[in-house]
């Protein structure tokens, strides 16, 4: 029976922790991406393009992650397309993201006071121009500290994805289980490094919703 130290369980555990580093800022890229345009259908002027907005968020919100991650792995086989495990995860969790954003930034969005979209309507701005010039810019800083937060709940939601066998930290702790018969201390020591990487963000986004709401009572 091969024996594994500590340090072989870490390494291995560190090793695949790249990927989920990795998929996690895939995932908060486009899924910014994706959210901001949906954004803008869902405080579009069109009633079409609200609608189809709405649709979208609340297909993804109303749906477990686990559920819409087979539906496109296994889903996309069906037309006789081969998916890999990193494409069906990283597509999967970038729609799921950008429905969550899209919400977060539409409520930092319509906390901007409304005589802020007629001073720029005066000014002629179309409704992209005031978004980007206007509106935008000033619910940047509201926005800040919920997205920090929900980059938590993406890091979280990389571990869905070891289901359909991607290999990040939660697949890579099963694997080393499995080698090692040693369940405690491999998934005690993914745990530790899904503390590391999110409770600096939790700690972050909360320093930045106190510093923005004493800013605001002043």
């Amino acid at each position: 029976m091969i024996s594994f130290s500590l340090w072989d369980i870490l390494r291995n555990l560190l090793l695949a922790g790249r990927w989920t580093v990795v998929l996690s800022l895939v995932t908060f890229l486009l899924g910014g991406m994706l959210g901001l345009l949906i954004l803008f259908f869902r405080t579009s002027k069109s009633g079409a393009l609200r609608n189809v907005a709405r649709i979208y968020i609340e297909v993804f919100q109303g749906t477990p992650l686990l559920m819409q991650l087979f539906l496109v792995f296994f889903g996309i086989a069906l037309f006789g397309v081969e998916v890999p495990a990193w494409l069906a995860a990283g597509l999967t969790l970038t729609l799921w993201s950008a429905s969550f954003l899209a919400e977060i930034w539409r409520g930092c969005v319509e906390a901007i006071p409304r005589g802020q979209w007629e001073a720029s309507s005066v000014l002629a701005m179309n409704y992209v121009q005031q978004m980007r010039y206007v509106i935008l810019p000033q619910a940047l800083r509201i926005a800040l500290p919920p997205t920090i937060g929900f980059s938590v709940q993406i890091i979280k939601g990389t571990a869905v994805t070891s289901i359909i066998g991607f290999v990040e930290l939660s697949k890579a702790a099963t694997v080393i289980t499995n080698a090692t018969f040693m369940p405690f201390t491999v998934y005690a020591a993914a745990g530790l490094f899904y503390f590391i990487l999110c409770w600096p963000l939790s700690k972050y986004s909360q320093f930045l919703e106190r510093k923005f709401h004493a800013t605001h009572s002043h």
